[in-house]
C-alpha cells in the first residue's frame, strides 16, 4: 500500500506562502482507490498551481484517465523554493495533490510542456520525486517519464531526462499506452523497463530518445538521427483527435482552491488554425481544423457551469472568431444565460474577424473589458512576411468600430526581432498606436482613449517556416525596443494615451536555445538547475547569467555556443534535431513557404481556398471540419 505523505507535509504547511495550493479536495478532483487500479499517472504541468490548474491540457488527461476502470490520475504540480527546502530538509516527496502520493510509486511520470522554460522545474520534481534525473539510471520499479504539450514537438534538449514523448493530442494516447502498460504489468512485467519502453516504441506513435543514436559532423551539425534497436520507427508520428464532439472534456472542470491565472470555465471550441502564420508553431502543429459543433458547445458548456459555479466561460482555439457559427454560439450563449449574467470571453480576436455585434454579445452578460487585437508585425511589409494578412487600414476600421461603440481601451500585441525586420519597421509599431488613439478621440469624441502596446520578442520554433531563421540577438532586440520607446515619448500629443510593455531581449535567446537545441542542451540545463535554477518563466526567478554561464561551462566541448543555435539561419540541407518527428508537415513545403516569406508573399487560409499541399491531412489521414453545421443553439426549456 502507498502510503500518504501528508501527515509530514502538514507540519511544513504553516511556514510556507500559500499553503492551500498544496493541499488538494478541489471541486471535481478524483480520488480513486489506490488498489483497485493497476495503471496510475501521476500528471503535472511543471509550473505553479495558480497557473498549472487550469491548464486544459491537463485538466482533459485527468478526466479521461480517471473515467477507466482500473486506472488511476492524480495531479501534481511545481512547488515554489520555500516548500522545496523544506521537502528537502525533512525528506517529503514530490507528492500528488489529490491523495498526497509520492510521485514515485506511479506507473508514469506525465509532463505536459507548453513552454520550454519549464525544464528546469522538470529536474526538480524529478530529484524530490527521487527519480533519478537520467532515463538510463531508471529500474523497472521507476515511473515512465513522459513528455507531452507543444514543447515536445522537439524533445531532444530533454532526451536524456525522458523516457518518452508524445506528439500531438494527448486523449486516445494515453488511453493506448495504458492499455500496453497494463498487458505488460498483467505478463509480470517481462524485459523490465527496456521492453515497456520497446512495446510502446514500436506503435509508431510513442518517441523514445534512447532507442535512437544522434550522429554529428565536423561542425557541429547533426549528421543523422538512427534507431538502434529493430522495429523501432524512423520517423514518429504525431496523434491527432478526429471528431471533437466525442471527447466532449472536460465534463467536470476543475475549481481552484486558491487564486489562479484563469477563473472561469472553458471550452475548446476547436484545435488546430490554417491562417498559416509562419511564426506560430501552435497553428501550425496543430493542423487540421477540426470544430466542436455549436450544439456540442452548448451541452458542455451548461454542463461545466452546473459542474463549477463559473460566472465567465472562456471560448478557447488559436483564433476563436474564425468558427464558422461563433456569432450563433455567442449569441445563443447570451441568450440562454441573460439571466445568470453569465459572461463570455475570447482570448484574443483577429482585426479581420471582429464585429461588434460579436463584441457586444460577448460583452452583453459581462463586463465590458478592454479587447485585444494581434497585428504581430508593425509595418505592412513585415505582415506580408509573417502571411498575417490584416492591413493598417482593417485595424483602424476595426478599432474605430469598438471606440464607437463604447469601448475605451484596445490592447495591441507585436514580436519584435522577426526575419528580415529593420528599425524602421518596429518604429511604425508608434505610428499605428498614434493613429489609433487619433481615431478613437474622433469618433467617441473623448479624450479618455487608450492604447496599450505589449511587444514579445520573436522566438523561432520547430516545425514552422522559420524554423531556419536567425534570431535577433538580445542585445539588438533591446536597442530596438528602446528606440520605439524613446519615440511614443516623445509624443507630447498622444504618448501618454499609449501604454508600452515589452519584455528585454534576454529570456527569448534562452527560449531559442531550447526550442530549437538538440540533445547537447541537456548539460546546459542540468548544470542550471543544479546551479539553482528554477521557475525560469517567471520574471523574479529567471537568470540570463545562470544561463549563459552553464552554456559557457558546457558547449565548448562541443565546439559550438549560445549563438550557433539562436542567432545563425540554418540551409536548406541542414538535419535539423526535430526532423524525425513526423508533425505531418512536408518539409519542402515549409521551406517554399519560409522563402516566400523572404520574398514577401502572402498565402491565403486553406479552410476556404483550395489546398496548398502542406501535407497533413494525406500524412495523418485526417481532414479539415469545418461547420455550418446549420443548427442553432436553442435555449433550453430549463436553465436552472
Amino acid at each position: 500500500m502507498t502510503e500518504s505523505v501528508f501527515p509530514q507535509l502538514e507540519a511544513l504547511l504553516p511556514h510556507v506562502q500559500k499553503p492551500i495550493q498544496y493541499v488538494g479536495g478541489e471541486l471535481n478532483s478524483t480520488v480513486k482507490e489506490w488498489e483497485s487500479c493497476d495503471v496510475r499517472w501521476a500528471l503535472m504541468y511543471p509550473d505553479a498551481y495558480e497557473v498549472g490548474l487550469p491548464n486544459q491540457g491537463v485538466m482533459i488527461l485527468y478526466e479521461v484517465l480517471n473515467e477507466r476502470e482500473g486506472v488511476l490520475a492524480e495531479r501534481t504540480y511545481s512547488v515554489w523554493p520555500d516548500l522545496e527546502a523544506l521537502m528537502r530538509e525533512h525528506q517529503v516527496p514530490q507528492f500528488t495533490v489529490d491523495s498526497h502520493r509520492p510521485v514515485s510509486a506511479f506507473d508514469v511520470f506525465g509532463l505536459s510542456f507548453s513552454t520550454e522554460l519549464g525544464y528546469t522545474n522538470m529536474l526538480t520534481a524529478l530529484d524530490l520525486a527521487g527519480i533519478p534525473l537520467e532515463a538510463r539510471n531508471r529500474t523497472v520499479d521507476h515511473p515512465i517519464v513522459l513528455a507531452g504539450g507543444h514543447a515536445a514537438f522537439n524533445p531532444e534538449p530533454i532526451a536524456e531526462f525522458i523516457d518518452c514523448a508524445v506528439i500531438g493530442d494527448g486523449e486516445q494516447a494515453v488511453l493506448d499506452m495504458t492499455e500496453i502498460i497494463r498487458t505488460w504489468k498483467a505478463e509480470g512485467r517481462p524485459g523490465g523497463r527496456e521492453e515497456v519502453l520497446l512495446r510502446l516504441a514500436k506503435t509508431g506513435n510513442v518517441y523514445v530518445p534512447g532507442f535512437y543514436d544522434v550522429e554529428y559532423l565536423p561542425d557541429g551539425r547533426i549528421g543523422r538521427v538512427v534507431p538502434n534497436r529493430s522495429g523501432v520507427p524512423w520517423r514518429v508520428s504525431k496523434h491527432t483527435v478526429m471528431d471533437l464532439d466525442e471527447w466532449p472534456y472536460p465534463k467536470q472542470p476543475l475549481v481552484p482552491l486558491a487564486e489562479t491565472v484563469h477563473e472561469r470555465m472553458s471550452v475548446e471550441i476547436f484545435r488546430g488554425c490554417t491562417r498559416g502564420c509562419r511564426f506560430c508553431q501552435a497553428g501550425m502543429i496543430t493542423r487540421p481544423v477540426r470544430e466542436r459543433s455549436i450544439t456540442g458547445i452548448g451541452e458542455m458548456v451548461e454542463k461545466g457551469l452546473k459542474a463549477t459555479g463559473f460566472e465567465e466561460v472562456g471560448l478557447l482555439s488559436l483564433s476563436s472568431a474564425d468558427h464558422t457559427e461563433i456569432a450563433d454560439i455567442a449569441k445563443g450563449l447570451a441568450d440562454r444565460y441573460t439571466d445568470d449574467k453569465v459572461g463570455l470571453s475570447l482570448p484574443s480576436t483577429r482585426v479581420d474577424a471582429f464585429n461588434v455585434d460579436l463584441a457586444n454579445e460577448l460583452t452583453r452578460n459581462g463586463r465590458r473589458s478592454g479587447l485585444t487585437f494581434a497585428p504581430e508585425g508593425g509595418s505592412e511589409r513585415m505582415r506580408k512576411v509573417i502571411n498575417k494578412m490584416v492591413s493598417e487600414e482593417d485595424l483602424i476600421r476595426t478599432v474605430a468600430t469598438a471606440y464607437g461603440n463604447g469601448w475605451r481601451q484596445v490592447k495591441l500585441y507585436f514580436m519584435c526581432g522577426l526575419p528580415t525586420e529593420t528599425d524602421e519597421d518596429v518604429l511604425q509599431i508608434g505610428d499605428m498606436a498614434v493613429n489609433v488613439i487619433a481615431k478613437g478621440r474622433e469618433v467617441s469624441g473623448q479624450n479618455d482613449i487608450r492604447c496599450t502596446v505589449s511587444i514579445g520578442g520573436f522566438v523561432p520554433k520547430p516545425h514552422t517556416p522559420f524554423q531556419w531563421a536567425p534570431q535577433l540577438s538580445a542585445e539588438e532586440t533591446d536597442a530596438r525596443l528602446g528606440k520605439l520607446r524613446d519615440k511614443i515619448r516623445a509624443d507630447k500629443k498622444y504618448g501618454r494615451s499609449i501604454g508600452f510593455r515589452y519584455h528585454d531581449g534576454k529570456p527569448g535567446i534562452v527560449e531559442g536555445l531550447l526550442s530549437r537545441g538538440d540533445r547537447r542542451i541537456g548539460d546546459v540545463i542540468r548544470a542550471v538547475y543544479e546551479s539553482g535554477g528554477r521557475f525560469d518563466g517567471w520574471r523574479e526567478y529567471f537568470s540570463y547569467d545562470r544561463w549563459m554561464e552553464a552554456a559557457e561551462k558546457t558547449l565548448p566541448a562541443y565546439g559550438v555556443d549560445v549563438a550557433w543555435y539562436t542567432t545563425r539561419e540554418r540551409t536548406y540541407e541542414e538535419v535539423l534535431p526535430w526532423d524525425h518527428l513526423d508533425s505531418g508537415l512536408d518539409k519542402d513545403w515549409l521551406w517554399e513557404d519560409w522563402q516566400d516569406a523572404l520574398d514577401e508573399t502572402e498565402v491565403e487560409d486553406c479552410r476556404w481556398t483550395p489546398c496548398f499541399d502542406c501535407g497533413v491531412c494525406p500524412q495523418m489521414d485526417t481532414s479539415i471540419q469545418i461547420g455550418p453545421t446549420g443548427k442553432k443553439l436553442l435555449p433550453l426549456s430549463v436553465v436552472k
